[in-house]
Formats: C-alpha cells, structure tokens, sequence
C-alpha cells in the first residue's frame, strides 16, 4: 500500500510543538479529511481543540507502508508517526 505522508504540527496547550506525521491512502487527497484524522489523534492524546489545518499539516511525500500501518490503517482509516512532544 503506497500512504500520503502529511507533516503536521501543533501546539499543545502547554506551549509545546507536537510533531507528528498523519498517514493516509495515497487516493484521500482532501485536506479535510486529512485535518479530521489529525484531530481525532489530538484529541486521543488530551488536546482537543487544537488547530490543525494547512498552516500545521502539510502534504508531503508518498510513500510505500510497512505492514504495521497498513494495519493501522485498516483498523483506523490512518495511522500516525509520533515524531516530537506528543506524549
């Protein structure tokens, strides 16, 4: 499965950046949906109401998925890669 990377940050409550990348079907090409993936992380992560749109999350790169987040994927719609302060 080939994923759209999306490079996305945000800022918590606290102050901090979160640095995550959302992962999604390669064919979902709407922002939207995209955000809204972003979002539900957030809010599984304790930050619901951060912003999240073209400011904080970018298209970057397609990429092919190891079979991990294909699972995620499968089970979820998207999968997220934790890069910085997102715990």
């Amino acid at each position: 499965m080939r994923v759209a990377v999306w490079d996305t940050y945000v800022k918590k409550s606290n102050g901090q950046v979160m640095h995550f990348d959302i992962l999604a079907p390669e064919a979902i090409a709407e922002q939207e949906i995209i955000f809204n993936f972003g979002k539900q992380y957030l809010e599984r992560k304790g930050q619901p109401g951060s912003i999240i749109s073209a400011d904080e999350c970018r298209f970057c790169h397609i990429a092919a998925a190891p079979q991990n987040i294909i699972d995620d994927i499968t089970a979820n719609g998207f999968s997220i890669i934790e890069m910085e302060n997102c715990n």
